[in-house]
């Protein structure tokens, strides 16, 4: 628990650390989730949901997350195509 607390102060809030956002599944379809640097939310692809992270802690309820429409879900995965060639 200290270590998860260490890296969210440490990284200022702002978005969550990669090494957290490694071990985070959907709560729904229990895949792994991608941070959307657009966004600021963690996306599950397999579900068709985006997380809200509010002051850098993911709210992973389901009641809290939002459905992508088709149209969101293809815009967010090619700007994290985009992003991650670059």
């Amino acid at each position: 628990m200290r270590r998860t607390a260490a890296l969210l102060s440490i990284h200022g809030g702002r978005s969550i650390p990669r090494a957290l956002a490694d071990v985070l599944v959907c709560p729904l379809s229990k895949q792994p989730l991608r941070y959307c640097d657009a966004t600021g939310s963690l996306v599950s692809d397999a579900a068709g949901v985006s997380f809200p992270v509010l002051d850098g802690i993911p709210s992973l309820v389901p009641k809290d997350g939002k459905l992508l429409d088709d149209q969101e879900v293809k815009s967010e995965q090619e700007s994290s195509t985009t992003d991650s060639s670059g």
